[in-house]
């Protein structure tokens, strides 16, 4: 994981508890296919007393990786210490390898759900793929295309 990722973590301190911040950890397992919404972002940026997103995002992308290194290339639980560098910090490390731990079996099994019924699919050429994208960002890239198409239109005509 890249080196300015791991600076997000002691973030995780300004959690009130443990508890905290298992459920963070669980909120972004259970929504790995289809991300936050905004009212999971508003409860988990009051758990850490953030004040906006820019402080929230980094520190949801290193826990997301760090949960996939965990459960995807991880298959010993007790090898979690290790995808740790020296430079996070003593605590944050027991608390995260013991919430890992934690969940480690629970979901693996979910992984292999997955891939299970992915597998089951019937193989019709086509994949799904979920992503969040602002309302802004969505209405620039459907104006785009409304450009290309007519772009496209004039140019056959």
């Amino acid at each position: 994981m890249e080196h300015s990722l791991w600076g997000n973590l002691p973030l995780l301190i300004r959690a009130n508890s443990k508890e905290s911040v298992e459920y963070i950890l669980q909120t972004l397992w259970k929504t790995r296919k289809i991300g936050l919404d905004s009212a999971d972002r508003d409860v988990i940026r009051d758990l850490l007393q953030l004040q906006n997103d820019a402080d929230l995002d980094p520190l949801l992308v290193c826990l997301r990786m760090l949960i996939r290194k965990c459960v995807c290339e991880n298959d010993n639980k007790d090898d979690i210490q290790k995808l740790f560098p020296a430079e996070v910090l003593p605590e944050i490390q027991r608390l995260l390898t013991l919430l890992l731990q934690k969940f480690h079996k629970e979901w693996r099994e979910d992984i292999l759900k997955d891939q299970i019924q992915n597998n089951t699919r019937p193989n019709s050429g086509e994949t799904d793929v979920n992503f969040q994208v602002s309302k802004d960002k969505l209405e620039t890239m459907l104006k785009s295309m409304r450009d290309q198409l007519s772009e496209t239109r004039e140019a056959s005509t």
